[in-house]
């Protein structure tokens, strides 16, 4: 058997890169060949099933990276609150999202044709977040319906953050938008 030319986790992420720019209906075989530094018949070898089963597997290692990364640290009683939401927040910010240069692979999903052949997908990935900032919610001793509302807040918060500094070209309302979230859970 002939050793692979790429990692599988570098290729995942290079492919990832391609669909956080493009979105689904906006990414070629050829740009995703590309940055997975493959030909097309070689992509097509790892992935039979072509740009949707391309997508399905990035998509499942970035829920698999949030559950492992996000998930597991908010929902880890043994360190402090506080800790765990400036640590999570150190995450999104340097390793998921590059301090605000990377678009949400979720939102760049979400558009066109995506919604409709990822929308479970998406929607399961969200919920996964969802679910973290309600449990560090509730160890931060708010209501079950307040935590809930909070971590709902936070998505809404992030992703907005990211696209108003996509949209500027200042990673600075990213920024803000971390600083905001932290003092969303901080009590007076």
């Amino acid at each position: 058997m002939r050793p692979k030319k790429i990692e599988d986790k570098k290729l995942i992420l290079n492919l990832m890169s391609v669909l956080r720019k493009k979105g689904y209906e906006g990414s070629s075989l050829n740009q995703l060949a590309q940055a997975a530094n493959l030909n097309k018949a070689s992509l097509y070898h790892r992935f039979p099933g072509g740009k949707k089963e391309i997508t399905d597997a990035v998509l499942d290692f970035a829920e698999e990276w949030v559950k492992e990364h996000i998930y597991n640290l908010l929902s880890d009683s043994s360190i402090p609150p506080k800790d765990r939401l400036r640590e999570a927040l150190k995450i999104i910010s340097e390793d998921l999202y590059d301090h605000g240069h990377e678009m949400c692979l979720l939102r760049a999903l979400s558009m066109d044709a995506g919604q409709g052949l990822f929308g479970n997908k998406i929607k399961g990935s969200m919920t996964t977040w969802i679910d973290a900032f309600t449990l560090l919610g509730l160890d931060f001793d708010y209501s079950k319906e307040e935590a809930a509302e909070k971590a709902v807040e936070v998505l809404v918060h992030i992703q907005g953050g990211l696209v108003v500094s996509e949209s500027l070209g200042s990673v600075a309302p990213f920024k803000a938008v971390l600083e905001a979230i932290e003092k969303l859970y901080l009590k007076d």
